[in-house]
This record gives C-alpha cells, structure tokens and sequence, in this order.
C-alpha cells in the first residue's frame, strides 16, 4: 500500500498550506517519524518531533548527496550546478569554507546601515494611507536587493531574477519549475562570464577569481561555482522574503504582541525569532538518504531510503515549546530549528536575521497605525516542498478606519 500524503492526512477540506500545523500535531502524537508521500518526489520517512529531528540533522549516516539515494538515476533536470545542499564532507567543508568569511556577524553587522537604507527608501515610497501588498512593495524588494547588492547581480536584471527564483522554488508546475531552471542556469552562467572579463568588489567576482587560480588550496570546479552561484542567490532572498513577510503577519495576527513590540522596539530581534519557530519559512530541509540501514527514534531506515525533517514540525513540538500554537515575543526555551542544525546549518542565518528585524522595526516605526487588510483565513500561502510563505500581505497604512486608497 502507497504511504499517505500529508494531504491524505488531513480532514476533508482542510486548506494543508493555510494550516499545516494541525497536521503535524496529529502526527507527533502517533510517532516521531512517520512514512509518507511526497507528491513529485516519491517515499519518504518524515521526521516531526524536535529530538528525532536534531538527531537525524547530526547523524552522519544521512547524506546530502542524491546518489546515497537507492531510486537515484539523475537530479530530474532542476538543479543548477553542484552546491553546499548536495554534498557532504569533505566537498561540503571545502565549499563552504570558501563563503563562510562573508556572512560573519562582523560582515553582516557592517552591512546594517545599507540594509536600514534600503528598507528606509522603500517605506518612503509607500503611500501615507491607504491599502498595499507589503510583500510586493517591502518584503521582497528588501531581500533581493540586499543579496543582489552582495552577490554583484546588475540593477537591471534584478526583477526577471526574482520571477525565475521564485518560480523554481515554488513552481506552478514541473514544466514551469524545469523552464526557470534553465532560464536562471543561463542567466547565471552569462554572468559569471561577464565576471571573469573584470575585477569587482562583490562575492560573485571573488568566487569566479578563486575559480581561476590553479594554485587555490580550494578551486572551484565551473559546476561548484555555478551551483554556489543558484545556492546563495536563490536562499539568500526568497526565505528571508517568507520570514519578515511571517514576522508581520503574526504581529499583526496577534494584537497584544504587536503592543508589546510597540512598546518595547528592541523586541524586533525577538518578534523575528518567535517568527521563525511559529512560521518556519523554510519548511522542511532536502531530502536527506540513508548511506546505510538505520534506527531513527525507533524506526528502521533502509539503505538508499530518503529521510527529510519538519523544521516546522520540530519547532512546534509541545515536549519542548510549551502552548506552542501561540505567538509570545517573551518565550524561553530550546532553540527553534528554523535554520536547521549541525554542518547545514543555514550560513546565512545572520544576514536573514538581521535584514527582517531591521525590516520590522523601521515598518511599525514608519507605519504607527498599520493594521491587516484583510481577513487572515483568505490569504493565500505559497508551499513546496522545501519552503512555505506568503504570495501577498495587504496591509492597511494610516489611522483605523481611514479606507484611504489602494495601491
């Protein structure tokens, strides 16, 4: 018999991207770790409590690398070169040693003025009331110029960029999803050869330059570097977009929370971090493969099987986030798993936390009477099965009860 899919799992009529979190409480209390099917992809043993989950994000004997995988024939013709999601020690050491130096909290706390810069710019061209899509107009612009300024990506290729990244990670469709992977591979490969013709200061040009030294202690090989090119391009913006769209959404969800940050700004780092557990932009990590037959909290895992871990599961689970349905600015605990744990721990934790509490804090400090638009149960959230977020946020600027405009 065919393992269930998580929508199979769910009531009839339930909306699984509006709340999947009811799903997976239902889950954990049957096991850690339980068989499902995941639509595109095949079989896989799911992973939803957080000791099972830090447990099998730190066991060695789960792979990156799709060929530990016992079905694998090719990568389906949608990833993008070979990056830091695809391998294991030591290729995995290697890469990302080579990056690691850029995101840094020193780097990432130098780069706090440009980041308040851009979010400034972008709250000046909001209108002073009325109705707009804070993810169109804030939560993404925001991100994708912060890493686009970083990665060296030109000002005028930065929209069709966006739409080619947007659609891979979360494709309308495995036509559509392979069609921008081909479209961004090319993009990425014209601009990594515009790089090697001059010397500029960004992190694209320092990768291409150490792909050119025959004498580097670490070269990249063309595919390495075009796949950290897809990888920190594409990671770089599209989560950071679903956290401070999430961040927003809860505050705003969440009234006595968004008094509390009112009234207490400092808090933004911590709105941001309650965010992560509550909203986990990155659902779920790859696929991970069993290099050999395993016990995980009690399940057997064959050789070749793949294993991917709920992180937002994991955060959720009540044995260590007491009453962990609710949104609360001052909680303590355990550490979520949002950005993971062990060797893949996301590297560009910092720069993600960093961009989103800035973006909070100035947002309610520009828009003082901002409140939600709409009615919460008919926003649309965008999944895959990888990340989740928002497609659109309407907000409302200006004193309640001033309809205003909409833009």
């Amino acid at each position: 018999m065919p393992a269930p899919t998580l929508q199979d799992l769910a009531p009839d009529g339930h909306d699984l991207a509006t709340d999947p979190h009811s799903v997976y409480a239902a889950l954990r209390e049957r096991g850690p770790v339980h068989r499902v099917l995941v639509p595109g992809s095949g079989e896989s043993w799911l992973v939803v409590t957080r000791d099972a989950a830090r447990a099998a994000l730190t066991d060695p004997r789960l792979r990156n690398d799709i060929r530990h995988s016992a079905t694998w024939q090719d990568d389906g013709g949608h990833a993008l070169g070979r990056n830091m999601l695809q391998t294991d020690p030591p290729d995995h050491t290697r890469l990302r040693r080579l990056v690691a130096g850029h995101f840094t909290p020193a780097r990432i706390a130098a780069l706090r003025p440009r980041i308040a810069d851009i979010a400034g710019d972008l709250l000046a061209e909001l209108p002073a009331r009325g109705t707009v899509d804070l993810v169109s107009r804030y939560a993404l612009p925001l991100p994708v110029t912060v890493i686009c300024d970083l990665f060296g990506v030109p000002i005028a290729d930065r929209t069709v960029f966006h739409a080619w990244s947007n659609e891979l990670v979360m494709p309308a469709s495995p036509e559509s999803g392979a069609s921008a992977a081909a479209a961004l591979g090319g993009y990425l490969a014209e601009l990594i050869h515009r790089k090697r013709g001059t010397r500029e200061d960004d992190l694209l040009s320092d990768l291409v330059a150490t792909a050119r030294e025959p004498a580097a202690e670490s070269p990249l090989t063309s595919e390495e570097l075009l796949g950290m090119a897809f990888l920190i391009l594409v990671a770089g913006h599209e989560t950071t977009v679903n956290l401070i769209s999430a961040t927003v959404h809860a505050l705003l969800t969440h009234p006595d929370q968004l008094e509390l940050l009112r009234s207490e700004p400092d808090l933004a780092g911590a709105a941001v971090e309650e965010a992560l557990r509550h909203q986990s932009p990155v659902h779920a990590t790859a696929f991970r493969f069993a290099a050999e037959s395993l016990d995980l909290a009690g399940t057997h895992i064959p050789a070749g099987d793949a294993v991917q871990i709920s992180l937002a599961a994991a955060s959720r689970d009540p044995l260590h986030f007491p009453e962990p349905d609710r949104f609360h600015l001052r909680r303590r605990g355990p550490a979520h798993l949002a950005f993971g744990h062990g060797l893949h721990h996301c590297l560009g934790a910092p720069l993600a936390r960093t961009e989103a509490a800035i973006a909070v804090r100035l947002l309610l400090h520009h828009c003082p009477d901002l409140t939600l638009a709409t009615d919460p149960a008919t926003l649309t959230w965008r999944t895959s099965t990888l990340l989740r977020g928002l497609s659109e946020l309407p907000v409302r600027i200006g004193p309640s009860g001033d309809p205003g405009g909409t833009d």
